[in-house]
């Protein structure tokens, strides 16, 4: 029998390789190290995710009430689905995560929508026609805050949310079901009510260990909430400190490599990305990074160039009040920052894109196979695909 000149190719290898020939059929671009395919230019959602969604090994993405089959992106429905107008309308769908919530094998799809509205999760129907069966998240407990987290709270490998209680001005964590067959997403508090950070439109919100007692604790713009063994007590105390402006994700990271863990976080509507430099005292010291664009309402962190640490990615959410504010409809950039600890100022800004930006939240996933984090983006401006082509460091 002949043998194919390709025989010792992995399997992997080969579903990088068709994936790469296949997103060709779509419109697509090569820029900046990246591999742009552009799955649709509608309006869907602010909110994407990806997920195995029929199960086959491939990471399909998901946008509000639609999800697109690797690797030819085949649209399909998870519920009756339109197309906004950007200039007028909001979508339903303002945060996507894609997770087997209840344990059964297959990916659902959990969605946050419009603040101080309750979250929800469409239950995979495993490949059965018909729409997929909507559940309500924690009683359908209205989530305030613009920027809620996805991130796993309890440690135990499954992702929760971090959120404001939108009626007793709290911060909570939505506890994701923990046994197969459950469908109870379970709420706990970690502060005691009416605090700061929990009003609705609230923007600015992280978790991380500030402190550097081992404990993660939660972030807002006007100081912090320190962290304890208990997370369900309600107790957390407040720690007054100045972490900027109204912003949307926030992340603790040493930017400096002073063994001082900082802050970081991007205007949600206004200009400005910064990192919040600690100091032995506790303090926090504001610097400015980029103006690049303005309404950096999404970012996410991770190794895109294979050095060892996380960059971070974020992008203008295009048209974020509907071409209401000044600069609302500018040019949608995405860009990273590298960062370099031993190089002042630490850090290094990269353009990817200057026809994408970004949503209300950015899934990362190595969606080719190829041993890199790619970059999928849903918003006003449509829904993107960056596969990662980076040489590692």
């Amino acid at each position: 029998m002949m043998q194919l000149p390709f025989k010792s190719i992995t399997k992997t290898a080969l579903y990088s390789l068709i994936f790469f020939v296949t997103c060709h059929f779509h419109a697509q671009t090569v820029k900046n190290g990246f591999v742009k395919t552009t799955l649709t230019k509608e309006f869907l959602s602010e909110g994407v995710a990806t997920a195995d969604v029929n199960n086959d090994g491939l990471l399909d993405i998901v946008a509000g009430y639609s999800w697109f089959e690797a690797p030819n992106w085949e649209r399909h429905e998870v519920a009756p689905f339109k197309s906004y107008d950007p200039y007028k309308e909001y979508s339903e769908s303002f945060l996507n995560l894609g997770m087997d919530v209840n344990l059964d094998g297959w990916d659902d799809v959990v969605i946050v929508g419009y603040p101080g509205e309750g979250g929800f999760w469409f239950e995979n129907p495993k490949n059965e026609e018909g729409y997929w069966t909507k559940h309500m998240i924690a009683d359908a407990m209205g989530i305030s805050n613009e920027s809620p987290g996805f991130l796993d709270i309890d440690g135990d490998g499954r992702l929760d949310i971090l959120c404001g209680d939108y009626e007793k001005r709290q911060i909570v964590w939505l506890q994701a079901p923990k046994t197969k067959g459950e469908t109870e997403w379970k709420r706990y508090p970690l502060t005691k009510e009416n605090v700061s950070g929990t009003d609705r439109y609230s923007h600015g919100i992280g978790y991380g260990d500030v402190d550097g007692d081992g404990f993660k604790d939660v972030l807002v713009t006007n100081g912090w909430f320190k962290g304890t063994a208990d997370l369900k007590s309600g107790n957390w105390e407040f720690q007054e400190a100045n972490l900027g402006e109204p912003c949307s994700h926030m992340y603790v990271f040493d930017v400096n490599d002073d063994g001082l863990n900082d802050v970081l976080s991007a205007s949600a509507h206004k200009l400005g990305v910064w990192w919040h430099e600690q100091d032995k005292s506790g303090s926090f010291k504001t610097h400015l990074m980029t103006e690049t664009t303005s309404q950096t309402h999404s970012s996410i962190m991770a190794d895109l160039n294979g050095d060892g640490r996380n960059d971070w990615v974020t992008g203008k959410r295009f048209l974020a009040h509907n071409g209401n504010d000044p600069g609302d409809a500018d040019t949608p950039y995405l860009f990273w920052i590298e960062f370099m600890p031993g190089q002042k100022p630490y850090f290094k800004e990269h353009l990817i894109d200057s026809d994408s930006g970004a949503g209300l939240n950015i899934a990362i996933a190595d969606m080719d196979k190829n041993g890199k984090p790619d970059i999928v983006i849903a918003n006003k401006n449509g829904v993107f695909l960056f596969q990662n082509m980076l040489e590692d460091k």
